[in-house]
């Protein structure tokens, strides 16, 4: 079973609500869930839509097809009615000249409560689906509380249930409900939390703005501080600050505000204070699409700010990865003592998707700070000691006693002050190249390979196209053909090894990534000297789907 639901209309419809109620019921039903959104940067208007996704086998990307059209206003139909299944259905209240299932929402809601015209759609959704009510009574009563608001929704449920049959078979899956229905911002938010982040300045800007939101909403809970900054420009150099003075802090932002942290990326690069950056991606340059998705600022934050100084990037490649990786890219950065840029994108930060409990037992927090208990007395603290790999003592002020913390944005000596000389200019950027070097040897992971050994073909990603990339590649190896899959989480150092052992097979290497140019292929390039044999790039502001990847695979690549 994989049933595929659209939710069009226009801004200000109350499509999030909808996709809200409809997502978390079929997951506390036991369904794999996975739901998208694709909306316009506008308040009011324009043409909205949002898919929910499920199925009794993992779902983990969107399609194309649709089973169910709820189109709540015309648009939505002229839109979509040509992707609707030849057995689907489309709901509409209104007068069109097709083949459509009339719904009365506005007569029907007139009677009990015109705001929520949207839960009779919902009504006659899920009865085509024949699913029980009691899920979805359940999310509408924690998202309005109890009152007269939850029972005119009951009301208005339980009349638009009762005004169709049921058209799919949806038999519920056995067994208890586990796991968490979640988007890729609230997992990066949770990770950031559980890591035990005690300090997030930002400036909202979409689509990062969400993990602010998170954060804020549960500071006093958490015991986080969470500082809406001014501009990024703030945002990061609070998050330095609060750094430097031995908490644990992040920052978060999308493309364009990137750009603004640039020299404060460079800041935290020589001054060697941990921080970990929440780069949220969005077309660009400048304001480009804002509510649109792309995977085009991979080259920028590699090589962002002046000179050369570590920093690690991570683009996870789902919600759960996220999650985990948000929880280890803190354990790196003070580790380190460097900046770890978690790269997500728009698709991700709203994707909602149904993932397994997290294992918290199995995270362990490591500050990596000097023991005060431990520290020699007759020993001067040195903040840039060198070191042979090149990690020098991180202290906080005042937690040694008698000893200063010194930090210099201007190149400086193993006390931090000011230098000109040559030769500790030399010394310290090999001490900080030295650490980068270690970091690659033991905190480098490879990318996550699956598919049969010695492959005709090697798809190769980073990041969110994992999901929507490993259900084409099913598909196309139940067709017969020899595909696998390398999916890259850490991206910067790139791990080489998977890569290094293509060249011994006869598989070409097939590159689909979410920009104009190719930038994965190019650092695989750059770092390997592989040749990469076919790019599927895309950059309409749209995410990949699985039906339109198996389509230019086969059409393009395999045939």
């Amino acid at each position: 079973m994989d049933i595929n639901i659209v939710v069009a209309g226009e801004a200000g419809q109350g499509l999030k609500t909808v996709d809200q109620i409809i997502g978390k019921s079929l997951h506390r039903l036991g369904f794999s869930v996975f739901s998208s959104k694709n909306y316009m940067s506008r308040i009011r208007g324009g043409h909205n839509f949002m898919q929910i996704r499920f199925g009794d086998e993992k779902v983990a990307g969107p399609v194309e097809e649709i089973d169910i059209l709820i189109a709540l206003n015309e648009d939505g139909v002229d839109i979509h009615q040509d992707s609707v299944k030849d057995d689907g259905v489309i709901l509409f209240d209104g007068d069109k000249d097709l083949d459509y299932m009339q719904v009365p929402a506005k007569e029907m809601a007139k009677e009990v409560n015109p705001k929520a015209v949207n839960t009779v759609f919902l009504g006659y959704a899920w009865k085509l689906l024949g699913l029980p009510l009691d899920a979805l009574k359940d999310v509408i009563k924690e998202k309005f509380g109890e009152g007269d608001i939850y029972d005119d929704n009951v009301k208005l449920l339980d009349a638009a249930y009762e005004k169709v049959d049921t058209t799919f078979d949806c038999e519920l899956p056995d067994g208890d409900v586990k796991g968490l229905y979640i988007n890729g911002n609230q997992a990066i938010a949770f990770g950031a939390a559980t890591a035990g982040v005690q300090f997030y300045a930002a400036y909202p800007m979409t689509p990062s703005t969400s993990i602010l939101n998170y954060l804020a909403s549960r500071q006093d809970k958490l015991g986080i501080a969470v500082e809406q900054a001014e501009d990024e420009i703030a945002a990061i150099n609070m998050a330095i600050g609060a750094s430097f003075g031995g908490a644990r802090a992040m920052t978060g932002t999308s493309g364009g505000g990137f750009s603004l942290m640039a020299e404060g990326l460079g800041l935290a690069g020589i001054m060697e204070t941990p921080l970990v950056i929440a780069e949220v991606q969005r077309p660009g340059p400048a304001t480009g699409l804002p509510t649109r998705t792309e995977q085009g600022d991979l080259s920028f934050v590699i090589n962002a700010s002046q000179g050369e100084f570590p920093l690690k990037v991570i683009a996870p490649r789902d919600q759960e990865d996220a999650f985990y990786q948000t929880f280890r890219a803190f354990n790196i950065a003070d580790k380190y003592q460097l900046p770890v840029i978690i790269l997500s994108d728009a698709y991700l930060a709203d994707a909602g998707a149904t993932i397994p409990e997290f294992k918290l037992d199995e995270l362990k927090i490591d500050r990596n700070l000097v023991d005060e208990n431990e520290w020699p007395e007759d020993k001067e603290y040195k903040r840039y000691e060198l070191t042979e790999d090149g990690i020098s003592p991180r202290a906080y002020p005042g937690q040694l006693e008698g000893e200063v913390v010194l930090l210099d944005s201007d190149e400086h000596d193993e006390n931090g002050f000011i230098i000109e000389d040559g030769e500790t200019r030399v010394k310290m950027v090999d001490k900080r190249n030295a650490k980068f070097e270690k970091m690659k040897r033991e905190d480098n992971e490879e990318p996550l390979y699956i598919g049969p050994d010695k492959p005709d073909y090697m798809l190769v990603s980073f990041g969110s196209t994992y999901g929507a990339l490993k259900e084409a590649m099913d598909r196309l190896n139940g067709n017969g053909h020899s595909i696998g899959m390398l999916s890259f989480s850490d991206i910067w150092p790139l791990p080489t090894a998977e890569l290094e052992k293509q060249r011994s097979y006869d598989t070409k290497l097939v590159v689909v990534e979410g920009n104009s140019t190719g930038q994965l292929a190019s650092l695989i390039q750059a770092e390997t000297g592989l040749t990469v044999d076919h790019r599927i790039l895309k950059y309409d502001g749209r995410p990949f789907n699985v039906d339109g990847l198996v389509r230019e695979l086969e059409e393009e690549v395999i045939s």
